[in-house]
């Protein structure tokens, strides 16, 4: 079984050195400097639609963290949490969830720049904490 995986591995390897050896023949594997004239105009295009895409998603609810703790001292298993959903701009909505033995009470707080004008709980501040990108 070793034998047929190191025979394997060096057809793959083998295949590797020939596809490179081809490129670089070929000439196709140049343009590395950014000379948009080289590029045809279907890439161009296509650089134009992703980069309008970058745009559109700029404002989606993409970063995310859930913070889960023990909101009171005879509680455990860690009912209670803190989600912030936030965009690229640090808006968005930190909901919280307190889980107590009778009941259970959720809030939800406006974000805006990475902070709030509701005063946060120490779990709220590490959810948005969290989410934001480094």
């Amino acid at each position: 079984m070793t034998l047929l995986a190191s025979l394997a591995l060096a057809a793959a390897l083998l295949a590797l050195l020939v596809a490179l050896l081809a490129l670089r023949r070929s000439g196709s594997a140049t343009t590395a400097g950014g000379d948009d004239d080289a590029v045809p105009a279907d890439v161009q295009g296509l650089r134009q639609e992703v980069s309008a895409l970058r745009v559109e998603v700029s404002d989606a609810l993409r970063h995310l963290s859930v913070v889960r703790y023990d909101a009171f001292g005879d509680m455990g298993g860690h009912l209670s949490w803190s989600l912030a959903l936030l965009d690229d701009a640090g808006s968005g909505i930190v909901l919280t969830s307190i889980h107590g033995r009778s009941e259970a009470r959720t809030y939800a707080k406006n974000v805006a720049g990475w902070t709030s004008e509701a005063v946060l709980s120490p779990e709220e501040e590490e959810a948005i904490s969290a989410a934001r990108p480094r």
